[in-house]
């Protein structure tokens, strides 16, 4: 891949000095999978194949970083392995969602994974058979792990709910790849954050957290809804290059360029891979990556002024696990 060449440049970009990317890809490479999940990745990598293996052991090796600290301890492991599962589900999902001629799919899969209404068949017959049974079978494996969680009850429903959202932002994605001009920032901060899934991850942690206290979930979300924000940013940041040169230009960078007229809609029509590299550098020499981290900093002070109101979980473990998930985004520029 030809953003790995960028290593070192990103932790000097970005201001976060001694990110040597060659050791932390090594690091990451021994990461171990859960026997579940390794077939998985498999069935992942024979029938959609669009990620590298990298990035299911960077999530998993990651995840402990923001989970709650109400789970409880013999509960870790399988909180992880579940999330994991997720990921591999929301991540399938976004890759058809961004996919040429996989749009059929996706709207499919989405329908079935969530029993919504039939509005119409137009969508049916051009739906890969194979895809929608990985994505029920992995979604089986996901559910009968979260059934056996001792508050699955409880957040079943605020599950569901949050699962929805996610695979909406994705829609969102698939309609403003296919209509350029209705880029916009706020939309982008708003519909697209919830691709990062932290409110489906958090409600897994719920599931096995029996100290947590119910009457404090509103509170939590509250402050879920910026960090997603900013675990998003962090995805953004070394993730919209290569989206960029796949057709996908959903990232609130280059959604931000396209309103500032730093690129045109017409230019990211089909563009080959010299058009992409001239519309990369054009966008770095505005200097919207570096608003963005800003913009994240200054998140990260202002959200840590907002934790008074929980007790049956450390927010500021919180708030310092999504400091490490940015330096692991910036770590891992290039392979995700």
């Amino acid at each position: 891949m030809a953003h790995r060449a960028r290593w070192h440049t990103a932790s000097e970009r970005y201001g976060v000095p001694g990110i040597d990317g060659g050791e932390y890809a090594q690091q990451i490479d021994k990461v171990y999978l859960p026997t579940a999940v390794r077939e998985h990745v498999e069935t992942y990598d024979r029938i959609i194949g669009d990620r590298e293996p990298f990035l299911w052991k960077w999530f998993h090796n990651l995840s402990d970083e923001f989970a709650l600290s109400s789970i409880a301890p013999d509960a870790m492991d399988a909180a992880r392995e579940q999330k994991t599962l997720l990921t591999i589900l929301v991540t399938t999902l976004d890759d058809l969602a961004e996919k040429d001629g996989a749009t059929a799919t996706f709207q499919r899969a989405r329908r079935e994974l969530f029993e919504a209404i039939e509005t119409d068949d137009r969508d049916r017959t051009d739906a890969d058979s194979d895809v929608l049974a990985f994505v029920e079978e992995l979604w089986t494996a996901i559910d009968s792990r979260l059934r056996n969680a001792p508050r699955y009850d409880e957040f079943a429903d605020v599950f569901e709910y949050d699962l929805r959202q996610t695979v909406n932002a994705m829609d969102y994605s698939r309609v403003l790849n296919d209509n350029a001009t209705m880029a916009n920032r706020t939309e982008a901060e708003r519909f697209d954050a919830y691709n990062m899934a932290m409110f489906p991850y958090a409600d897994v942690d719920l599931m096995h957290s029996p100290t947590f206290q119910i009457r404090e979930l509103g509170a939590l979300r509250s402050l879920l809804c910026e960090l997603q924000q900013m675990a998003r940013i962090g995805n953004w940041l070394t993730t919209w290059e290569r989206e960029l040169a796949e057709g996908d230009f959903s990232s609130g960078i280059t959604v931000c360029a396209l309103r500032r007229g730093v690129i045109q809609p017409a230019e990211l029509q089909n563009a080959g891979e010299e058009t992409v590299e001239r519309l990369v550098q054009r966008i770095r020499s505005h200097g919207i990556e570096s608003e963005f981290v800003r913009d994240w900093q200054i998140r990260n002070k202002a959200v840590r002024k907002s934790t008074g109101k929980l007790r049956s979980v450390d927010a500021g473990a919180i708030i310092d696990g999504l400091e490490a998930v940015m330096n692991h985004h910036l770590a891992s520029d290039g392979y995700k």
